[in-house]
């Protein structure tokens, strides 16, 4: 078995290792009142609220980067740009302290959340449905990336 990851290093890596490595303490039968399984399930939640923060942050980053690429109005456009700014650094921090996460995204159900959050608003701006794509058109690296935003099919800023 190699290294195991480090509390500071990969925090979600390391909630996963050390629920597995409680579970196959509980099962030598130490002899401690400590509720083995309860505190390993613990751990291992701890680690998945990690995922699902970040998961969420993705698909509210393609939410408005959908917004920013197929709404014809003007406004809001600015506050799309800084909800996408917000929740990019936030997925970066989060990444940042649990390298491991990375691994375990799932774009094309993240991308699925983020596409209807995006009708949500889009509809009412007469954007149809069929019009946005079916499929993620970027990269995470897209997503991720300070730089990179979709061109307005509006010929917006």
């Amino acid at each position: 078995m190699g290294a195991q990851p480090a509390y500071d290093d990969d925090f979600y890596a390391w909630t996963q290792e050390q629920a597995r490595l409680l579970r196959a303490a509980s099962s030598e039968r130490i002899n401690t009142p400590i509720d083995w399984e309860h505190v390993a399930e613990e751990l291992e939640s701890m680690g998945r609220s990690d995922l699902r923060a970040v998961n969420s942050h993705f698909a509210c980053i393609i939410e408005h980067l959908l917004k920013l690429e197929f709404s014809p109005t003007t406004e809001p456009r600015g506050g799309w740009r800084r909800t996408v700014r917000e929740q990019r650094a936030s997925a970066l921090d989060a990444l940042s302290d649990s390298p491991s996460l990375r691994g375990k995204i799932d774009l094309v159900l993240i991308f699925r959340r983020g596409r209807g959050f995006a009708m949500d608003g889009l509809g009412q701006d007469r954007v149809d449905e069929a019009d946005l794509p079916a499929l993620c058109p970027c990269s995470l690296k897209d997503i991720l990336n300070e730089d990179w935003w979709p061109a307005s099919r509006h010929g917006l800023a």
